[in-house]
């Protein structure tokens, strides 16, 4: 697919997947003409990118998540510069803070929403489906 059609599946703008691209989220093909070609992989990279950028990674930590989810070669692990370990440990530790605040924030808006008289009706639609 090309990069209108990754866009309109993805819901992100072809702007922001030229960016991806540039900060190495994603590596789309290239056809003989040179255009991007997209594939279901790539689909699935770029909502994995942007989950981990709403979450609040910066792109070039996001990279390194990425890079990391897809080797599980022990190697790459042992041979992790300190600096790398370190910035991911810093990241973790705001990832965990997140987390704690949005987990703080969840309760409260439960808790408010269960008080009103639309509880059922609201909180039923916001219920994860599996």
């Amino acid at each position: 697919m090309k990069i209108g059609e990754l866009s309109r599946r993805t819901g992100v703008s072809t702007r922001l997947l030229r960016y991806y691209e540039e900060q190495g989220l994603i590596s789309p093909a290239r056809s003989a003409n040179t255009y991007r070609e997209y594939d279901e992989a790539d689909v699935a990279q770029v909502e994995r990118a942007v989950g981990l950028v709403r979450a609040g990674l910066p792109t070039r930590l996001a990279k390194v998540v990425l890079d990391l989810e897809r080797t599980q070669d022990e190697d790459l692990a042992a041979s992790c510069p300190r600096t790398v370990a370190e910035m991911l440990a810093d990241e973790l530790q705001g990832l965990d803070a997140r987390i704690a605040c949005l987990t703080a924030s969840r309760a409260t808006i439960h808790d408010f929403l269960v008080r009103t008289s639309h509880a059922a009706d609201v909180l039923e639609a916001t219920r994860p489906t599996s």
